[in-house]
């Protein structure tokens, strides 16, 4: 089994490689592969009972959308490469944001949905997926120019890269590094709150890698500007691609920092609320959802970001660790 996964891996990783290098060829898996809609950056849902699923449509059925706008097949060479199956059907994406978005829900009967939420109630495995199309079209529209000479670029046909002929220079998708930090002092947590975040939602400290910085030092600094306290240790959890605000990579890390130096001071420009939670409080907040944590004064207790973003794995990994402190 370990050997058939490797190889359906090694096998996945090169087919995506020749479609992205070889035009023609994936000029020909566009006629055959499915297509993920967005319209203006959102993804196109369907809902089923109480769930909601991302639809993959056929180039027939895409065609047949199209057809209603007096569209011609130009539309389907402006999809980007975003993945494939194990039986190696191409997966792209397409934004129809030129077109009446009324009409195509009508007819094929879901809705665009803001990215955010649609994160949150889709499937686990199509979460990724959004996220890194949404990401890869926003890429597209916002390097339409080259940085240098001004003259438009060209993208290849998979969408991997853009081209400057008058510079020679190729752009290829980018994403920012950004450190994620639980900070313990080994019997509490310390999350936060910025003015953007929902109401009642606390999140571990976030904050982007300055330019010539490792990881170790982005994570002793951000804590130090946030939170006005210093780093005894560090260890690495995990990564995720995260669309927002343009397309990051969220570098998730465990910081402890010494209980006797540990008064927050928190800085105000930056962070609207700072506090220390025991496990007990932590328990509790995991339990609630955005609804159930409004109270009848239109206060909120304590909640946490939901299970598909990193800062939730940071925070259960904590929890499990002072679990098993007090087996």
């Amino acid at each position: 089994m370990i050997l058939n996964s490797s190889f359906q891996f090694f096998s996945h990783c090169r087919y995506l490689n020749v479609l992205k290098e070889d035009d023609s060829l994936c000029r020909q898996a566009q006629t055959s592969g499915t297509f993920y809609l967005f319209h203006n950056l959102s993804p196109f849902l369907q809902k089923v009972g109480e769930k909601y699923f991302v639809p993959q449509l056929s180039a027939a059925e895409i065609k047949r959308i199209l057809e209603k706008f007096k569209e011609t097949e130009q539309w389907i060479e402006k999809s980007v490469l975003i993945g494939c199956s194990d039986e190696h059907i191409p997966h792209f994406a397409l934004d129809l944001g030129a077109l009446e978005k009324s009409v195509i829900e009508s007819q094929l009967k879901g809705s665009f949905t803001n990215l955010q939420k649609a994160l949150f109630v889709v499937d686990g495995k199509d979460s990724p997926l959004l996220a890194s199309a949404q990401s890869l079209l926003q890429w597209h529209n916002s390097h339409q120019y080259c940085s240098k000479t001004g003259q438009p670029t060209q993208r290849n046909t998979a969408g991997s890269k853009r081209v400057c002929h008058a510079s020679g220079i190729t752009y290829y998708p980018q994403m920012s590094p950004v450190i994620i930090t639980l900070v313990s002092d080994g019997s509490r947590c310390l999350l936060a709150r910025q003015p953007s975040f929902p109401q009642g939602m606390y999140s571990a400290l976030s904050g982007f890698c300055d330019m010539g910085e490792n990881v170790e030092e982005a994570v002793h600094r951000e804590v130090a500007e946030e939170v006005g306290l210093e780093v005894e240790s560090l260890w690495y959890s995990a990564s995720q691609h995260w669309p927002f605000p343009s397309s990051c990579l969220m570098i998730a890390c465990h910081a402890l920092v010494r209980a006797q130096q540990a008064e927050i001071s928190m800085n105000k420009l930056e962070l609207e609320e700072a506090h220390w939670f025991g496990l007990e409080e932590i328990m509790e907040g995991l339990k609630r959802q955005p609804r159930s944590a409004k109270q009848n004064d239109g206060s909120f207790l304590p909640w946490f970001p939901p299970k598909q973003a990193i800062a939730h794995q940071l925070i259960c990994e904590w929890v499990k660790q002072q679990t098993s402190q007090l087996a």
